[in-house]
């Protein structure tokens, strides 16, 4: 057999890509998009509209390794965009709109974007952060009509060189879309934590996205044409996949702008959602909204990963008719790679234990290569004690390229064939995992990255702060919220009140990362060589 060999016939790029023409075969006459009171498509639409799109971006000069980047909300666009900047043979890059002017400038730059994709609500902040760089991306504005007549007027209109719908009319509908020349060559960069100082765009394959696609869809076991509920930010981390998944299944996709209860549940119920994901905390305001009196008329899969959702969440929103999976990822693996696998037997159990077996992360999908949790000192493989915590580290085809133009960052996260998560675990007699802790100084408020070192270097601008340490404090709605500690100068004629130093903090960064707690203390504690013991700090956040 040493004769055979790879062919062309045999050793086509995979890409998931290529999901999108299926579907408009397949599923051409099935709708493919539901968004506001008039916006419907079908498949065989989207398909069009995306090849238009990538045409267009060809045509003005757009190609293979540029950087497009995109500030939007969860609407139709957003959804094509997913498919259309990387069929033109660019790289995509989703900016998390909750970002600042000046942090969305950074990662413009970091990346080298040559064109900015930008929503009509979002305009003014585009504009601002342009303005910023010596060398700013094209920017083309999308306006949908029905909102635009009741939002605000766009100031500097002179700013855009394109509309999203002169794109769509200008393009060619029969545009041979650009196949990746390898699988390996990249197909978005994501950042992380939005972390200015040092930013990490996490890049991913056309290979690793497909595998982790149909990985998703396995592990969650999700059916041909599903009703999927857009409550997850596509800006993070692609949706988990699931732009290019639901094509593959021929879904339909509710879109939409704000996570708001009342909208959330008259779209379930209009539309017979299936399926939706989000953080824990999109668990905790729909069980807690006055919508939730009432259970489903049917259960919804609700898929949700980072920080372990409540047991009085869980219970409560299973209780209401949500399905609720738990998992494990990050931006680096662009999916949820562990997730709680359901065992039959559990279901004899009391409401209340299988609620807190549901809150651990489990065990890793069946697409994903290995896992294991490994003592940081000496690289060996903790015990299954659900006690002894280590390192979780990881293989799999799922697993990014590497962090743009940060050889350093990309070395030290692969050591010894294994990339090393920062993220602290046991692993419990069944071989199932449960996060413990984070070795990476990040906070997850909301299911947004929130970075501790970049809020400590912020802290450290106000003239009246001495020393400053950030840690994660737990709260019942949010998971966690960034707690400051600080120690002031001494010799002040006015100290700074807590309120002070957090809208200081505010006005120096994007709001959601800003303390939401304040600590005043004589003198932080600290190690004999020095260093601030933020296990300690922790632990006085945790009781507060």
């Amino acid at each position: 057999m040493e004769d055979l060999k790879p062919s062309a016939a045999n050793s086509l790029p995979l890409t998931p890509l290529g999901f999108l023409e299926r579907a408009a075969t397949v599923y051409g006459d099935c709708t493919s998009i539901v968004y506001g009171n008039s916006t419907v498509y079908t498949w065989r639409e989207t398909n069009h509209r995306c090849l238009c799109v990538a045409s267009a971006l060809s045509s003005i000069g757009i190609g293979r390794s540029d950087v497009v980047s995109v500030l939007y909300a969860n609407t139709p666009a957003m959804f094509e965009l997913q498919f259309s900047v990387p069929m033109s043979g660019a790289v995509l890059n989703n900016i998390n709109t909750r970002l600042d002017a000046r942090t969305v400038s950074v990662l413009l730059r970091h990346c080298e974007s040559k064109l900015l994709f930008v929503d009509f609500f979002y305009s003014d902040l585009a504009v601002k952060a342009i303005t910023m760089l010596l060398n700013p991306p094209i920017l083309v504005l999308i306006a949908n009509e029905e909102e635009e007549e009741g939002g605000a007027e766009v100031t500097e209109r002179s700013k855009f060189c394109y509309l999203y719908s002169d794109l769509i009319i200008r393009g060619n509908p029969d545009f041979k879309w650009i196949r990746p020349g390898s699988e390996w060559d990249p197909i978005v960069v994501n950042y992380t934590s939005g972390t200015t100082s040092s930013p990490k765009g996490v890049v991913h394959c056309h290979r690793g996205i497909f595998v982790m696609t149909l990985d998703s869809l396995t592990d969650w076991a999700v059916p041909k044409t599903p009703v999927y509920l857009w409550t997850l930010p596509i800006f993070h981390a692609n949706g988990w996949t699931y732009p290019w998944g639901i094509a593959a299944v021929g879904g339909t996709n509710v879109c939409v702008r704000k996570l708001h209860a009342p909208s959330i549940y008259r779209l379930i119920r209009d539309h017979g959602v299936t399926h939706m994901c989000g953080a824990p905390i999109v668990l905790q305001i729909l069980s807690a909204s006055q919508e939730s009196d009432q259970p489903l008329k049917s259960p919804v899969n609700f898929l949700t990963a980072g920080s372990s959702p409540p047991a009085t969440v869980l219970l409560r929103a299973e209780s209401l008719g949500f399905n609720v999976s738990h998992g494990y990822g990050l931006t680096e693996i662009a999916g949820v790679i562990v997730s709680c696998a359901w065992k039959p037997n559990w279901n004899r159990l009391p409401a209340s234990d299988q609620a807190q077996l549901k809150s651990r992360q489990g065990v890793r999908t069946v697409g994903f290569s290995e896992i294991d949790v490994v003592d940081p000192e000496s690289g060996r493989s903790v015990e299954r004690d659900g006690e002894t915590v280590g390192e979780i580290v990881l293989r799999g085809s799922s697993i990014m390229l590497g962090y743009l133009k940060n050889p350093i960052g990309t070395q030290n996260s692969f050591k010894n064939g294994w990339f090393f998560t920062g993220d602290l675990s046991v692993i419990h007699g069944d071989g199932y995992l449960e996060i413990k802790d984070r070795s990476k100084d990040v906070i997850i408020s909301g299911g947004e990255n929130v970075s501790s070192v970049e809020v400590e270097a912020v802290l450290y601008t106000n003239p009246a702060v001495n020393e400053a340490a950030v840690v994660a404090r737990p709260d019942e709605f949010w998971g966690e919220t960034p707690c400051a500690f600080v120690s002031l100068k001494p010799g002040l004629t006015r100290k700074p009140t807590d309120k002070e130093i957090i809208e200081y903090c505010k006005y120096k960064m994007p709001r959601y990362m800003a303390p939401k707690t304040v600590s005043f203390l004589e003198e932080l504690p600290k190690t004999s060589t020095g260093k601030i013991i933020k296990s300690l700090l922790k632990e006085i956040a945790k009781n507060m």
